[in-house]
């Protein structure tokens, strides 16, 4: 049996891969941001440190110092004034000219690491060079404060360069991480179910084959006890397999000595029919009881030939009028021909189920025989009730008789074939058989009581089909 493989991106694999490298990017994402804001805080915390640094060649030469050398500290610095406060004034330490106006100031003194993710982030979206303020504390308490002003491209050009060394680092790891997470899961997750589905394949193969059934090897606890799972389950359907095929070779053979005993009997019944009208009076009373033997015998063989069908064929649904068919049973087994046993009938006029006729018909005849046996074996008068009615679920009949109750051992056993006899003798094919038609009609059939009052079944037909919601 083959197994449909789509696409690997379909696969437990090919998604668990997607995944990893998914989450490991948003992981990296969320890392990214605050570190980008964290590197353009140390990028202008530095342009302030090499601004003081540039002052102080200025104060140590009482600021005598040429334009050229000027430019080229501040060039260094990468700024283009420098302003320090000390002793509470704010001196000009160094300046060259301005082409624009400020555009902003930023405080690092008083900036919130939520300030510092949006000023971050402000400069990656914009890509116009601007002048801007920038204001700190001087290292080493050379002043109050110290606020520089730069252009802000060099700072975004380094960002940029920066964040591309992130994000290359960033699917480097992701790829790495992925691939081992991938090769992790496919080793402990994805070869162990495969191999259980490969033995599920196998096993359906040949499910006789005892040598299919799963061996469990799991060391992943879900996993190991999926497969002792599936071990029990073969297990237990190998011995059904081995068991089924054992009873339909018996089946097979009881039905063929049924077929040639039946005909040996019904022979041997016509050879009754006349002792029974011999002359002889010791003859004349044995003869009823050797026909009655005989006629069970017949029955028997003919219970067990139809039985032993491979399987009932599926019903033939159609629409049949419960009381007719019930008199028709009545009138075939001759019930109100019966000395003692009265037949009351208690269906709606008109009243009509949907069912298999023939197979319907099998059902009653079997309880209400069944009905009169135990009607009969008591020798004394009763009475034997069917009833029918329907709500808006299903359709329901009963069968009742006023017998002796059912025997303990044939309650346990009561469908069963060859266990459920119902009477001394019986074969309990009967209510068996009863079992498995209604069955296929989607029904059941319950025993509602048995004892010294007698014994009621309830037969229940659904009206819905089981591929539709109401039946038309």
């Amino acid at each position: 049996m083959g197994i449909k493989r789509s696409g690997f991106l379909n696969t437990l694999s090919g998604r668990f891969l997607l995944l990893t490298v998914a989450f490991v990017m948003l992981a990296e994402v969320l890392i990214f941001v605050p570190s980008i804001a964290r590197f353009r805080e140390d990028y202008l915390l530095l342009r302030l440190e090499k601004a003081q640094i540039a002052s102080l060649a200025l104060l140590a030469t009482d600021g005598m110092i040429s334009a050229e050398l000027e430019a080229e500290l501040l060039s260094n610095a990468g700024v283009l004034n420098v302003v320090l406060w000390r002793d509470q004034i704010r001196q000009l330490i160094l300046s060259s000219p301005m082409t624009e106006e400020i555009s902003a100031t930023y405080d690092l003194r008083t900036a919130t690491p939520l300030y510092l993710l949006r000023d971050a982030l402000v400069v990656l979206v914009d890509s116009h060079d601007h002048v801007v303020r920038v204001i700190g504390n001087p290292v080493q308490q050379a002043g109050s404060l110290i606020e520089v002003t730069m252009p802000t491209a060099p700072l975004r050009q380094a960002m940029i360069e920066y964040g591309l060394r992130i994000l290359v680092l960033s699917a480097l790891i992701s790829a790495v991480t992925a691939t081992l997470l991938f090769l992790a899961a496919r080793r402990l997750l994805v070869q162990p179910i495969r191999r259980v589905v490969d033995h599920m394949a196998l096993y359906a193969d040949a499910p006789e084959d005892a040598r299919r059934v799963i061996k469990p090897t799991s060391q992943v606890v879900e996993l190991r006890e999926a497969e002792d799972a599936l071990l029990s389950l073969q297990t237990q359907m190998t011995g059904a397999l081995r068991q089924k095929e054992r009873l339909a070779q018996l089946g097979s053979a009881v039905a063929k000595i049924s077929h040639d005993l039946r005909n040996i009997l019904t022979t041997a019944q016509l050879f009754a029919d006349r002792i029974e009208r011999s002359a002889d009076p010791a003859v004349a009373r044995i003869a009823p009881k050797l026909v009655g033997s005989i006629t069970r015998a017949v029955s028997l063989c003919e219970s067990t030939l139809a039985f032993g069908k491979a399987e009932e064929p599926p019903p033939r649904l159609s629409r049949v009028a419960l009381g007719p068919l019930i008199e028709e049973v009545i009138e075939a087994e001759a019930l109100g021909e019966r000395d003692g046993v009265t037949c009351l009938v208690d269906v709606p006029i008109g009243m009509t189920l949907r069912a298999d006729s023939e197979q319907l018909y099998r059902i009653l005849a079997n309880l209400m025989r069944n009905a009169m046996q135990a009607l009969e074996a008591t020798g004394k008068d009763g009475v034997i009730e069917v009833s029918g009615g329907e709500t808006d679920a299903e359709w329901w009949i009963k069968v009742g008789d006023t017998g002796p109750g059912l025997p303990a051992r044939a309650r346990d056993h009561l469908f069963t074939a060859f266990q459920g006899g119902t009477r001394k003798g019986g074969s309990g094919l009967g209510l068996a058989i009863a079992f498995e038609l209604v069955r296929g009609h989607g029904g059941r059939l319950d025993l509602l009581r048995s004892d010294e009052a007698g014994t009621e079944f309830m037969i229940h037909l659904p009206k819905k089909d089981g591929l539709t919601d109401t039946i038309d």
